[in-house]
């Protein structure tokens, strides 16, 4: 045809897109009838050496005899199945890691769907399988094992490892598993707001809802969409090329369809309890069924592998191994990979089961450790740049797909400022009701401890209420138990109002003991074991004593009727003969008939609850402490420290102490915290139950922290998991020392009187020995001017009382609340006609920023012939002396005047001079430095950790000598006391 150019018909250009259509369609039917494209790829041969309710244990290629060779035991996460370790055949973790020498062994937990009872299970029936199997495995092979998880199932390891003390494993390798939750949730959500949706969630929808494997395949789905997206439509592009889809096959359904599990509800339960919301396997006190564990506990080498593009184990949240298990050894192999990536895929074939293998051949000695592997440093720091440049790399390699990582970064900046604001705003949503409630409190308002016991039981019966002895006791079980003692004292004719003495050492018995006296209505005297029983009870009006089988004799001899109570199941009481003692063990609570009268919890604000007696000989101090004093102190306390569930509060300070009783008994309650008791103060077993229990808050009294600052027990350094030491009476060296040991953890140090309602919090702890200010809705304070020669208020010109000017020393007055009995040395008319104070005992000062220091009781003010002397401020500067271990300061009469004298004892390995001893009391004016500083061998302590000035007093007047040394007033200058001015002194 002219004028036109004839077109040549080439047949691949027909032939080639037919043969590509047949093929996908080939393909798509197959994988329509199969669920994929049936592969040649062969699963590793195992067989199942043990099946139990909770796991079947697979042993990977049994026909593999050869000798010797290593052990691993393989633990996969709940949601996914026991395929995971064998995904890849030969080319995954059981594959490589049989190529390499080792022997491989798999944890298989079945599905929930399928499995008696699956539905039912929790966080502890995994962690006693993975044990089960360590045992079976180490009893068939005569070996300890190298214990590995993936996820959830390393964190499984890591707990199952702890349990058992590290019996049976030699080291533990993780993938993935995230151990401080508040370092690194997933995708960067903050944790307050995670916290907050996991009490919702286990609340509200995991009791009611179970968690099926299509959902856990939907949501990890859901969790990256566009890679999920991005996957399915590459499958389908190339779903005519077999040859280019089936190596990645087994891989494509394991995610898509056949790899999910369900998840039990009572596990994910207990999982964002433990683990999101109070953060216990970082902090340690995770409770396996009523045990807690902590990760300290390990000693094993450890390996954690880190994901640096991980969203789900975050790598800040794997790294918080190191924090929580300081007594082992810990390495990290850090990949450019995701979650998954850790232990499928081309990353893991090439570089995770390769590493993991020498790190076993490393550890049984067989060759070097990898480069690769290093040692994992305390510091929270990414080992390579975690930038927007990363992710774009990472997704540009796996799935081209560089715009997600923008999206990240934005994420990521959002999520920190979120963070901050979801945690600010948490601290005040926990104090305003407890500072609301404070305020709502009337004369009749009906308060107690054990109405506030009552209500944190029906609030949440199943939570921890405290641990003791390694045990974890709930509030369900402590109510009941509250309850029946309750029946055992109305059948022995304990009634409201009665007076029954408690002699007791700080166990679950003595709390349960005081808690039941208040539920009863009637008035708990704690007293000190140890202590001159029969004066104070009849001090007291105690006409019935409630004692624990080690003080029964003491309590016997008294001759007051004793209750017995407590004592464990290999009890066996020691009964004086002819004395009046009745067992409530021994009562049987159900056949005890509940008077008319009985109503649980009837005490009101301005009743008397508990009754406090200090001191020893001829100077008891009997203290009464009203519901409404309780209450302000536990709510007091529950603010200033924002103590809330997740806190976790280590109860130092006895029970019959006011800081034991108002402070760590009190604010714990009030703020819905655990309490850990703690027998004695034995520095060995704190350090140990710290860790285990997850200890967050500590509480003392006096110079208890001396004992354990002494032991050495905590290194500087050393990781741990309080946040906070409360209490009082803390000298200002020891709080220095305190704060520098324990760093980042404060101390906050309270001021309570006991009569009044006045409670002061040093809550910034920023100037040590301060008692700080008052507590919101705590009594109003003012400083008066006092005369300490006369004992009397100092008045203007128009009678009222005159408030002291920034840092004058005058007497602490509080307003009285109408449930303060001003009988008891109130005053009225300080500032206004009518108006009610309630004064304290002590003198303070107030600095120019507003804050109170106490400087003495006023009984104990040393009365010299150049004017009042206080002690505190001489106590205080001394104990910031180095080689000082102890301090008091009183007043030595001599002839017709007093001398201002300071005892010290000396730390071991310390040497201290007059020069020492000069420099630093030059902090004080000169009329307010002591005349006389003494070094003596030891510093006696009370029950309560106060040194004993009466008992240094006691042993006589300090001598002349090199040990003692006089105030120079004219060289301004602390000098050795000779026996020249001694007589000169002392005349």
């Amino acid at each position: 045809m002219s004028g036109s150019k004839a077109v040549k018909f080439n047949t691949k250009s027909v032939v080639g897109p037919m043969q590509r259509l047949m093929a996908t369609a080939q393909n798509g039917l197959e994988v329509m009838r199969f669920g994929g494209l049936v592969t040649e790829i062969v699963s590793s041969p195992y067989e199942v050496v043990e099946r139990k309710r909770m796991y079947r244990l697979r042993h990977y290629f049994p026909d593999d005899t050869t000798p010797d060779r290593p052990v691993v035991v393989l633990v996969p996460p709940i949601m996914v199945t026991a395929e995971i370790w064998d995904v890849n055949a030969a080319d995954g973790a059981v594959g490589i890691l049989n190529q390499g020498g080792i022997d491989c062994w798999v944890v298989d937990f079945g599905s929930p769907a399928t499995e008696e009872g699956g539905w039912d299970r929790d966080l502890a029936d995994h962690v006693f399988a993975v044990s089960s199997a360590i045992d079976t495995v180490n009893e068939l092979t005569g070996r300890s094992v190298h214990l590995m998880g993936y996820s959830q199932g390393g964190m499984f390891a890591y707990q199952t490892a702890a349990y058992r003390y590290g019996k049976g494993v030699e080291s533990i390798a993780t993938f993935g598993s995230p151990v401080d939750a508040v370092a690194g949730m997933p995708f960067g959500l903050p944790h307050g707001l995670v916290s907050d949706a996991a009490d919702f969630l286990t609340d509200h929808v995991l009791n009611r809802l179970p968690i099926t494997d299509s959902m856990v395949r939907l949501g990890f789905q859901a969790l990256d969409p566009v890679k999920t997206a991005k996957a399915r439509l590459d499958f389908l592009r190339q779903l005519h090329d077999r040859e280019a889809l089936l190596p990645k096959e087994r891989q494509r359904r394991f995610l898509e369809a056949d790899g999910w599990l369900g998840y039990p509800g009572p596990a994910l339960t207990e999982l964002l309890q433990q683990f999101v919301k109070h953060n216990r396997m970082m902090l340690g006190g995770f409770v396996i069924r009523d045990q807690p564990i902590s990760l300290a506990d390990l000693k094993c080498p450890i390996l954690a592998f880190v994901g640096e593009v991980d969203d789900i184990g975050q790598p800040a949240a794997v790294r918080g191994i190191v924090r929580a298990a300081p007594n082992a050894e810990v390495y990290e192999a850090s990949l450019v990979a995701g979650h998954f990536g850790l232990v499928s895929g081309s990353t893991a074939t090439r570089q995770t089961w390769p590493l993991v293998r020498d790190w076993v051949n490393w550890l049984s000695g067989r060759n070097e450790l990898p480069a690769q592997i290093e040692r994992m440093s305390h510091e929270v720091t990414r080992k390579r740049p975690n930038t927007g440049l990363t992710r774009v790399v990472h997704a540009v390699g796996s799935f081209a797909e560089a715009g997600t990582s923008i999206g990240k970064v934005v994420e990521s900046i959002a999520g920190q400022t979120l963070r901050g604001t979801v945690e600010l705003t948490g601290e005040a949503a926990r104090a305003l009701p407890r500072l609301t409630r404070l305020g709502m409190i009337q004369p009749h308002t009906r308060i107690s401890l054990g109405r506030l016991l009552a209500e944190q039981a029906r609030r949440g019966p199943l939570r921890e209420a405290f641990l003791f002895d390694d045990r974890v006791h709930t509030h369900q079980a402590v109510n009941e138990r509250i309850d029946n003692v309750v029946r055992g004292l109305i059948s022995v004719g304990v009634r409201p109002a009665s007076r029954v003495g408690v002699v007791m050492e700080t166990r679950p018995s003595a709390m349960v003991a005081i808690a039941a006296l208040s539920r009863l209505g009637a008035v708990a005297v704690l007293l000190a074991p140890g202590s001159e029983l029969s004066r104070v009870a009849e001090l007291t009006g105690a006409k019935i004593l409630l004692t624990d089988p080690e003080n029964l004799s003491a309590a016997a001899e008294t001759g007051a009727r004793v209750l017995v109570l407590g004592g464990g199941d290999a009890r066996q009481l020691d009964i004086p003969a002819g004395a009046d003692v009745t067992d409530l063990e021994k009562i049987d609570p159900a056949q005890v008939a509940m008077p008319a009268w009985y109503k649980p919890d009837p005490g009101l604000a301005r009743e008397l609850a508990f009754i406090l007696v200090t001191g020893t000989g001829d100077r008891f101090d009997v203290k009464h402490v009203t519901n409404h004093r309780w209450a302000l102190s536990a709510f007091g306390t529950a603010s200033a420290a924002d103590l809330g569930h997740r806190d976790t509060i280590y109860c130092l300070a006895p029970l019959y102490h006011s800081s034991g009783l108002l402070v760590s008994l009190g604010g714990a309650v009030a703020g819905g915290s655990r309490i850990a008791l703690a027998r004695s103060l034995d520095p060995e077993r704190f350090a140990e139950e710290v860790h285990r229990y997850g200890v967050t808050v500590v509480t003392y009294t006096w110079t208890m922290l001396r004992d354990i600052l002494d032991a050495d027990t905590f290194p500087n350094g050393h990781p741990h998991p309080i946040r906070l030491f409360i209490g009082s009476g803390m000298p200002a060296g020891l709080w220095r020392r305190t704060q520098e040991r324990f760093a980042p953890a404060r101390v906050l140090e309270f001021y309570a009187s006991i009569e009044g309602d006045v409670v002061l919090a040093n809550v910034s702890g920023a100037k040590v020995g301060s008692k700080g200010r008052p507590v919101p809705g705590t009594a109003k304070v003012e400083l008066i001017a006092y005369d300490p020669a006369t004992d009397e208020i100092l008045t203007e010109s128009t009678g009222y009382a005159r408030r002291c000017a920034d840092n004058e020393v005058g007497l602490l007055i509080g307003t009285a609340s109408d449930a303060v009995d001003l009988s008891a040395g109130g005053l009225r008319g300080v500032f206004a006609p009518g108006d009610a104070w309630m004064p304290t005992e002590n003198l303070f000062r107030r600095d120019s920023d507003g804050d109170y220091w106490l400087m003495d009781r006023r009984d104990t003010v040393i009365h010299t012939t150049r004017g009042p002397v206080f002690t505190q401020p001489i106590v205080d500067v001394l104990n910031d002396i180095t080689a000082v271990d102890l301090e008091v300061a009183y007043g030595l009469p001599v002839g017709d005047r007093v001398l201002a004298v300071a005892a010290v004892s000396i730390r071991d390995g310390q040497r201290l001079g007059p020069k020492d001893v000069t420099e630093a009391l030059r902090d004080l004016a000169p009329v307010q430095r002591p005349d006389l500083v003494y070094v003596v061998d030891e510093i006696p302590r009370s029950s309560t950790f106060r040194p004993s000035t009466r008992a240094v007093q006691a042993v006589g007047r300090p001598e002349a000598g090199e040990r003692t040394w006089w105030y120079n007033r004219e060289s301004e200058s602390y000098e050795i006391l000779t026996e020249e001015i001694a007589v000169r002194l002392f005349l």
